[in-house]
């Protein structure tokens, strides 16, 4: 593979979980859900409806 062709894949990765996690949080605030999340060091759960687009 080229690195291009690399960095294309890449590219369509992150714009695959973008659009995936998009509709997870959608789904969730529909059904008033939680999410966990790792972040600052932390596992944390948090409600779907307190997430901003």
């Amino acid at each position: 593979m080229t690195k291009d062709k690399i960095k294309e894949l890449q590219r369509k990765i992150v714009e695959g979980l973008k659009v995936s996690s998009k509709k997870m949080i959608e789904n969730k605030k529909k059904t008033n859900g939680k999410i966990v999340v790792y972040a600052d060091g932390k596992i944390q759960t948090i409600n779907a409806v307190d997430i901003k687009d």
